[in-house]
């Protein structure tokens, strides 16, 4: 390891200011791609690290794994510098390594720091004095401080002394038209103030607008706040959609009637549960470490409870629907409509349809899929099916015992759903009421 000198980040702080700094971000899939695509950009030359070597190949051939990102913006990327790597030993030519991996939860609902502690143990080996830490995955607040932070001292690297340490939650939104990389302001909460300084000063070459706050901790707790007010709003109106629907109400009905109050609401939609890595995952690393602090999350706590009912209360509907209709589920051959975890993206991570996809498989249903963001099912953790999207045509339609609406793509063919299916289960609200074949969930 290179030996501390005194000028290290004053050397750091000139790189950042001319561009001639190699950023490298650890971790290429729906955030440190985006990412480093924009670092490209901007005229910064990026390394991109991820231990995956398929896509390591597919993105140096100028290729993409995501769909909004085309072959094209990353042929591009490529002609300004950028090169992807499974080779952590080239830590050692980078001047900033930005570190986007996921933070799941395992099987208690715990956090699950593997990833971000892989990533930093497999980096540290090649790091050296004069170069910035950033951590933008979602955790629980300390965790810069308390995890990475002494596995930098332990081999020589103090932050705000001879390398830097911020951490800046990413806060991308897939599928987002308006709101891109460079015009999401940037969260960002320093180790020290010379730290917070070098990487406002990074990242204001690639985003607009830059929100320093006075510590990492205050930083990872920004970003938990965000999710957990999306989490527990969600969890509000699935409950009242839960209500309505034994009321007889249409809660969509109530929902945009509620909207039109000029002050005091904000409209949520209900649907069949939490997707994405962050909003049903985030509360948890909260309410985990609140526990430290003697401290009892209720609200948050009950918030995740109710959204994480929601796939099998849309399984109790499907299941009361095929009763209804003098079927079982088990036998049944029910078609799923949208796999991603929200419309028009192919991102399927913590999808609720998935779920709803195994509970309907473990009670005997013959189970497909149709996504035409999806082609043919993702590798999982928790599941697995050998499956590729169903093309809808009217013949395949009728086919299927029931649909169920779990994601409502603008592609789908509504009325032609309409008119040739048996039954559809509609979780989104897409299809309206009064229509023999739909039942709302």
């Amino acid at each position: 390891m290179q030996l501390a000198t005194p000028d290290a980040l004053a050397l750091l702080e000139e790189k950042i200011s001319r561009k001639s700094a190699l950023v490298g971000i650890y971790g290429l899939g729906y955030v440190g791609l985006p990412l480093a695509l924009r670092f490209a950009e901007v005229g910064l030359k990026v390394l991109g690290f991820d231990i995956d070597a398929a896509k390591v190949q597919q993105l140096n051939a100028g290729g993409s794994y995501i769909e909004r990102l085309m072959p094209a913006s990353i042929q591009k990327a490529l002609g300004q510098g950028f090169e992807a790597t499974s080779d952590f030993a080239r830590t050692a030519e980078v001047d900033a390594l930005i570190i986007c991996v996921p933070t799941p939860l395992n099987a208690h609902r715990e956090p699950d720091l593997s990833f971000i502690t892989d990533t930093i143990d497999a980096a540290l080996p090649y790091m050296h004095a004069g170069q910035l830490v950033s951590l933008e995955s979602t955790t629980w607040p300390g965790t810069t401080d308390e995890v990475l932070a002494p596995r930098l001292r332990a081999c020589g690297l103090e932050p705000g002394e001879n390398c830097a340490l911020v951490f800046s939650p990413e806060r991308e939104d897939p599928g987002n038209a308006h709101y891109g990389t460079k015009d999401i302001p940037k969260i960002i909460g320093g180790t020290s103030p010379r730290c917070l300084a070098l990487g406002s000063a990074l990242y204001q070459h690639a985003i607009q607008t830059m929100v320093p706050v006075s510590s990492t901790r205050a930083a990872e707790m920004t970003k938990l706040l965000e999710n957990i007010h999306r989490s527990v709003n969600i969890g509000l109106v699935n409950e009242m959609k839960i209500v309505a629907d034994k009321m007889g109400i249409n809660i969509h009905e109530v929902i945009d009637a509620a909207a039109t109050k000029p002050f005091g609401f904000v409209p949520y939609k209900p649907g069949p549960g939490l997707g994405g890595h962050c909003i049903p995952i985030d509360p948890y690393y909260l309410t985990w470490k609140a526990r430290e602090y003697g401290v009892n999350t209720r609200f948050i706590e009950l918030a995740g409870e109710i959204n994480h009912y929601m796939p099998h209360w849309v399984v109790e509907k499907i299941t009361g629907a095929l009763n209804e209709r003098a079927q079982a589920v088990k036998g049944s051959r029910i078609l799923v409509l949208g796999l991603a975890y929200k419309k028009n993206i192919d991102d399927t991570r913590e999808s609720p349809a998935v779920e709803i996809m195994d509970l309907l498989q473990t009670k005997g249903a013959h189970i497909d899929y149709s996504d035409p963001h999806v082609p043919v099912f993702p590798r999982k953790r928790n599941y697995h099916f050998d499956l590729q999207s169903v093309a809808l045509t009217p013949a395949t339609i009728a086919s299927y015992d029931c649909l169920v609406l779990a994601t409502d793509h603008d592609s789908f063919d509504y009325p032609q759903l309409l008119q040739h299916a048996r039954l559809v289960v509609d979780t989104r609200g897409r299809l309206g009421v009064g229509r023999g074949n739909v039942v709302a969930a």
